[in-house]
C-alpha cells in the first residue's frame, strides 16, 4: 500500500509477541494482495482488466470493501467513487508517477459503474472504468488488525496505517490514546490538538503531504470523481471518527471532495463526527462537528 503498519500492544500473559506481529503481518497482506493498484496482480487489478459487462469472480475481503464503498458513494452523492484509477494515473499519483492523458472526463452524474453479487462473490464493470480503493482499503485492514488484537485476546491496543488509526481500550497508564492532530503543513510536523480515543477509530485524508507540483500548481492526490481532476477547495485536511475504520477512511476522502461548504452539510446529513481543518487568511482555521463540536471541544474523550 506504500507505506508501513504500526501496533502497539498491552497482551495479556500467555499472548506470544511473534504470532501477533505474524497475525497482523498477514491482515495487512491480504489487503495488500486483494486491493492494490501497484501489484498488477492483486485481485482489483484482475477485475479492472476483465471485460466490460463480464461477471468477474472476487474474494470476500474486495467484495466486502466494494460494497461498503458503493454505499458511501450513494450517501456522498458520489463524493467518494471508487472509479477514479485512471484519473489518478493521468495525474501522476499512481505507480508509474508519469502523468498521461488528462482530458478523461469525470462523472458528473455520479452514476454507479460497478455491479455486485454479493452472495456469488463476483463484480462487473458497466463501462469502462478502473477502481481505486486507496480511500477505503487501508480503513479496512486497520479493521482487521484490530479484530486480530482482539483473536489474540487483546483488549488493550492502536493499530495505524498511514492516518488511519483504531484504538481498543487504554494505554498502559490506564488512560485513552492521546492522538495528534497534525497541521497541515508541509515539509513539518506540527501539532494543532490532541483527540483523546478510547474503543474507536480514526482517518484523515489531506492536501498536503501527497502532492505534485504541475505547471506551477501543487496539485492533491485526492481525485474529485465529478471532475476527473484533483481537489482543488479550501480544506486542507479532514478527520473523521467512527466505530470502523474503514468507514473513517471513505467518509475522510468524501468530505475532502465535497469542500468547506459542502462537508458540513454531508457531515449533518450523515451523523458524522469530524474536524475540518480550512485555509485562512492567518493560515488555517479547525472545525470541530458532530461529537467534535465546539461544546465537545477537540481534546474531549470520546
Amino acid at each position: 500500500m506504500g507505506t508501513r503498519w504500526s501496533a502497539i500492544a498491552y497482551p495479556p500473559s500467555g499472548v506470544e509477541p511473534a504470532a501477533l506481529q505474524a497475525a497482523l503481518a498477514a491482515a495487512c497482506d491480504l489487503v495488500d494482495t486483494q486491493m492494490s493498484t501497484w501489484k498488477p496482480r492483486s485481485d482489483l487489478m484482475r477485475l479492472n482488466a476483465a471485460p466490460v459487462g463480464h461477471w468477474h469472480a472476487i474474494p470476500d475481503a474486495l467484495a466486502n470493501v466494494l460494497a461498503l464503498g458503493e454505499g458511501v458513494r450513494q450517501q456522498s452523492a458520489g463524493r467518494f467513487d471508487m472509479a477514479v484509477l485512471d484519473a489518478t494515473n493521468a495525474w501522476g499519483f499512481g505507480p508509474s508517477g508519469e502523468t498521461g492523458d488528462q482530458t478523461r472526463i469525470g462523472n458528473p452524474r455520479f452514476k454507479s459503474q460497478l455491479e455486485l453479487d454479493m452472495r456469488g462473490l463476483r463484480a462487473r464493470r458497466l463501462a469502462p472504468v478502473s477502481f481505486d480503493l486507496s480511500g477505503i482499503a487501508k480503513g479496512f485492514a486497520v479493521d482487521l488488525m484490530a479484530r486480530c488484537m482482539e483473536d489474540h485476546g487483546v483488549a488493550n491496543y492502536l493499530v495505524s496505517i498511514d492516518g488511519e488509526l483504531q484504538a481498543g481500550g487504554y494505554r498502559g497508564d490506564g488512560q485513552p490514546w492521546s492522538i495528534a492532530l497534525e497541521a497541515p503543513v508541509a515539509n513539518k510536523r506540527e501539532i494543532v490538538s490532541r483527540i483523546l480515543l478510547h474503543n474507536g477509530s480514526l482517518a484523515t485524508s489531506g492536501n498536503y503531504r501527497h502532492r505534485r507540483l504541475v505547471a506551477g500548481r501543487w496539485l492533491s492526490h485526492t481525485i474529485d470523481p465529478g471532475k476527473g481532476q484533483p481537489v482543488e477547495n479550501g480544506l486542507l485536511s479532514v478527520t473523521v471518527r467512527a466505530p470502523d475504520c474503514v468507514l473513517a477512511d471513505a467518509w475522510a476522502t468524501a468530505l475532502m471532495v465535497a469542500g468547506e461548504t459542502d462537508a458540513p452539510r454531508l457531515c449533518a446529513a450523515n451523523a458524522l463526527d469530524a474536524i475540518l481543518i480550512t485555509a485562512s487568511a492567518d493560515g488555517f482555521a479547525t472545525q470541530g462537528l458532530g461529537a467534535f463540536a465546539p461544546a465537545s471541544r477537540v481534546s474531549a474523550s470520546i
